[in-house]
């Protein structure tokens, strides 16, 4: 089971809940008729029957069930509007992941995905790796934008997997969070593993894997902090985790213990994190080459909110 929880955007107000789920998560209406038939729907903390109407500014709760998968085959190639490769060569192809894309397909999953959309502009990935994840290195949320590097040949694959596993590539993020981080600048060493209550979050756990994540404070604001973050380990929603535990969570992410009104108040539908540069030794020749990627607008538009209360 997948749980999502999101905020209804000014352009689905009134629309009915199967329709404008659908668009929301990539879903069929069929599928997201028979979510909210099981119950699997709040809206505002109460369940909607499909037919439902939504409003902007509610906030949707959905259960997804894991899809029957018949085989573990590679990502249907489909087009992923938004997305730009920002380079690519024999070896390597980096691309700058929207809002709303999913590294591969995974169970619950039925949206655009990364290697989808490399395969529909005609990029051929390496062939190593889980059919439905070939070339895939390392991943970013759904709900998080950014840089991300796909191995193309079978040797990139080997040399990037090794190079994350050893920690030599440089992850760097930037995040706006809740409040000023106190020390401003620091490293959080606290071990994850899943959330003992819900499968689908992780949390601080003892005895958990080892998580270190280092911060600079960029920027304050009245109510928020622009920080910059770099991953010395790279656990599933690091990020998200480490800074929900200091009681500073990423503005937007509901999930992990976010402001509804903050969010709602800056217009972020979806955790404000972003994967602002990554760089790496080139597995054909060792050089070290680094990406960066400009805020999207959503996320810029919140700074730009935050600086104007300041």
């Amino acid at each position: 089971m997948t749980a999502r929880t999101l905020p209804v955007p000014d352009g689905l107000d009134g629309m009915r809940v199967d329709a404008g789920l659908a668009k929301l998560l990539g879903l069929s209406r069929t599928v997201v008729a028979a979510i909210a038939e099981s119950g699997d729907v709040l809206l505002d903390g109460r369940t909607a029957g499909k037919s439902d109407k939504l409003t902007a500014g509610a906030w949707l709760e959905v259960t997804i069930p894991d899809p029957e998968r018949e085989d573990g085959g590679p990502a249907p190639a489909i087009e992923v509007p938004g997305m730009v490769i920002v380079h690519e060569d024999d070896d390597v192809v980096v691309v700058d992941k929207p809002v709303g894309v999913a590294a591969h397909p995974s169970p619950g999953w039925t949206g655009p995905t990364v290697i989808g959309g490399l395969a529909a502009a005609g990029v051929r990935v390496s062939t190593s790796g889980a059919a439905e994840r070939q070339g895939v290195v390392h991943r970013l949320d759904v709900g998080t934008t950014g840089v991300m590097v796909v191995a193309k040949s079978e040797h990139a694959y080997t040399v990037l997997k090794r190079a994350f596993k050893e920690r030599t590539v440089d992850k760097g993020y930037h995040a706006l969070v809740q409040g000023h981080p106190d020390p401003s600048s620091g490293t959080i060493d606290a071990p994850i593993d899943r959330h003992p209550k819900h499968d689908y979050k992780f949390a601080v756990v003892a005895g958990g894997r080892p998580s270190v994540t280092h911060y600079q404070t960029i920027e304050a604001f009245r109510a928020a902090s622009l920080v910059d973050i770099k991953l010395e380990t790279g656990r599933t929603h690091q990020i998200r985790v480490h800074f929900s535990a200091l009681k500073h969570p990423c503005v937007g992410d509901l999930a992990y213990g976010a402001d509804p009104t903050l969010a709602k108040r800056l217009g972020v539908t979806r955790q404000w994190l972003h994967a602002r540069r990554l760089g790496f030794d080139h597995p054909a020749d060792g050089r070290w080459v680094e990406f960066t990627s400009e805020y999207p607008e959503d996320l810029q538009k919140a700074l730009d909110r935050l600086a104007a209360e300041s």
